[in-house]
Order: structure tokens, then sequence, then C-alpha cells
């Protein structure tokens, strides 16, 4: 069975409410991004970059209980913070210097867990290799990106 046959389609679709607010529908859901009022926005939601690293924290969440339990680790509670340094220079057109998007982005999951640290290490090495969002952080991804006339 080829690689191609095990793969699933996902995908979202947005509409530009401002400049800065877009209403996106995933499934049956519909949330708001949105820029602070510092970079131009309302601030009537998390902003892109904001949602990506959630996006991460929300894998690595289902990750981190899916690995433990494969290595019958009990997990009473689970805590992910995640934090990223960002300079908006780039995507304002400031400068063309630098990356547009995060230089370094600091991950910590906080278990409760009897498991011992050399275990810990283990599901965390492997949560690390398994979970989607983060490879695409991790790893360029092709992308292919157009803009059509209406």
């Amino acid at each position: 069975m080829s690689e191609a046959d095990h793969t699933e389609r996902f995908a979202v679709s947005a509409a530009s409410e401002s400049e800065t607010k877009t209403v996106v529908e995933a499934r049956d859901f519909e949330f708001v991004v949105d820029e602070p009022a510092q970079l131009g926005g309302t601030n009537d939601g998390p902003n892109p970059v904001e949602y990506l690293i959630g996006a991460w924290a929300g894998c690595l969440n289902v990750v981190v209980h899916t690995v433990a339990e494969e290595h019958g680790i009990d997990l009473d509670d689970v805590e992910i913070e995640i934090a990223g340094d960002l300079d908006p220079r780039r995507f304002l057109g400031v400068t063309e210097e630098g990356r547009a998007g995060y230089q370094a982005i600091d991950v910590r999951i906080t278990v409760e867990s009897d498991a011992d640290p050399e275990r810990l290490d283990a599901v965390a090495d492997e949560v690390e290799a398994r979970c989607p969002v983060g490879d695409n952080i991790e790893n360029p991804t092709p992308t292919d990106v157009t803009i059509d006339r209406a």
C-alpha cells in the first residue's frame, strides 16, 4: 500500500472581515483570527502566530497522552506552555532582513505522573517525533500560494 493511500486531507476556508480580522471555518466550527490593537487589529481573537502555537499545544496534548498510554504510563495532569520570539518588522514590510516567523519556540510540557524521569524522557522524544503540527513547524512543508481574481 502506498503512502498516499494512508493520507487524510484537512481543509479550512476563511473570509476576510477587515484588514486584520478573518473568520475561519473548519468542519462544523468557526473561529476568529485577529491582530491585537498594537498591530492594527481589533483584538477580537488570537492572532495567526498564537493560533499556530496553540494548535501545536493541542496536538502535543493528544500525542503525549497517546504515547504515554502506549508506554503504560498514567498521566494525572498535563500542562503545556509554548512561547516564541517573533520580530514583526518583516511581515509589516519595514525590513526584508530576517525571518517573518518565529526565530525560536520553547515548549514545556509538565505532567503529574509516577513515571521515572528516564521513561518520561523517552516519551518526550517520541512525542516530538510523532506530533504532526510540530513536524510541520520543524521541517519545511512544500506550499503553493496563488491569488485568483473573483
